[in-house]
């Protein structure tokens, strides 16, 4: 078998975080789930340390948002998450610290997940702090979750080759016999190989969605993974991903047409499984399956098709040559053409 080439206590309970009234207006008015969140990084709402108990259910109902694609609902809790994570992480010593460093790490991790979909710059604070407290935390589950954010806003600044090697370095030092660690080292070989596909670098990118597919068929699938899962199906989804990138996306007609979305978990996932579909599509010509495609993630997750790149993807449609029925409407609802 080929092997790795590239290689409870808790808290006095207190008042919990007093979310500031700007930064939920900001959100609000603006349309935008991420408005705000770089002032709040910079000056965080007043908070006490809570029960570490109830800060993780706190951090648990954020998650679910995120998962559910409620991104509104998310821009405003992350604040003051945030907020209340930091002062019980403050407050701690011993293992209760890292306890709550690693709850403070995942509640980093979701800010700049949401900061990246909506391509704010708060993506680089919130994930380098995420990557901080993981480490705080000396559990390596956080710490690959916080790598995979922090690879992502590396990524999306053009530096592909930096987080191609930091995302491989950070998964051959993950503990591969224990299944939820060897599970997380997967998703970071599938972001290395979309960032070694933006790059342009094929056969990078091919042996890493290769080697993440041999992980997935020796595990189980394994639920539960912050904000990402570790299936054959995601594998599927990052490899259609990357050979649109790569500018090869007739190559991803194949393992789309086998990809069954509905066995993946969360409607954000499944949404984004939509997404690459949608831009496979647009870069063949095919307007009416672009369509399609974005119609089937604004019925998984409405808050999605919103995001700028959806927006963009609507408009090129629109603009284009082929005139697709039912279109302008989409792209008046969604945003993508002002009414």
């Amino acid at each position: 078998m080929r092997r790795r080439k590239l290689l409870t206590g808790a808290i006095a309970a207190g008042a919990t975080a007093v979310v500031g009234s700007g930064t939920a207006s900001a959100a609000t008015s603006s349309g935008d789930p991420a408005a705000g969140l770089e002032d709040a990084l910079f000056r965080l709402p007043a908070a006490e340390p809570v029960a570490l108990s109830l800060l993780s259910a706190r951090t648990a109902r954020a998650r679910k948002a995120f998962r559910a694609a409620h991104y509104a609902d998310l821009g405003r809790t992350l604040p003051g998450l945030l907020a209340a994570a930091a002062a019980t992480r403050n407050a701690a010593t011993g293992h209760a610290r890292q306890q709550a460093s690693a709850v403070l790490a995942r509640g980093y991790v979701l800010t700049a997940e949401l900061a990246s979909k909506q391509h704010s710059d708060a993506a680089w604070v919130a994930a380098d702090r995420a990557l901080s407290a993981a480490r705080d935390s000396g559990s390596p589950v956080p710490v690959g979750e916080a790598s995979r954010v922090l690879a992502i806003t590396m990524r999306r600044s053009g530096s592909w080759s930096s987080a191609v090697h930091f995302l491989t370095r950070e998964a051959a030092e993950l503990d591969a016999v224990e299944q939820r660690p060897a599970a997380v080292r997967t998703t970071l070989l599938l972001t290395a190989a979309y960032s070694a596909a933006t790059g342009g670098n094929r056969s990078t990118a091919l042996a890493l969605l290769d080697e993440a597919e041999e992980d997935v068929g020796r595990l189980p699938d394994v639920p539960g993974l912050f904000t990402v899962e570790a299936t054959r199906a995601q594998v599927d989804v990052y490899r259609i991903g990357a050979l649109n990138a790569l500018g090869t996306p007739d190559e991803g007609l194949r393992v789309a047409a086998g990809l069954n979305i509905g066995y993946m978990v969360t409607p954000e996932r499944r949404a984004r499984a939509w997404t690459d579909i949608a831009r496979m599509h647009h870069a063949l010509g095919d307007g009416t399956q672009t369509f399609a495609a974005l119609r089937r993630v604004e019925q998984e997750a409405p808050q999605e098709v919103r995001r700028p790149a959806l927006r963009a993807l609507t408009s090129h449609l629109l603009y284009g040559s082929a005139r697709v029925q039912g279109l302008r409407e989409f792209a008046v609802r969604t945003g993508a053409l002002p009414v």
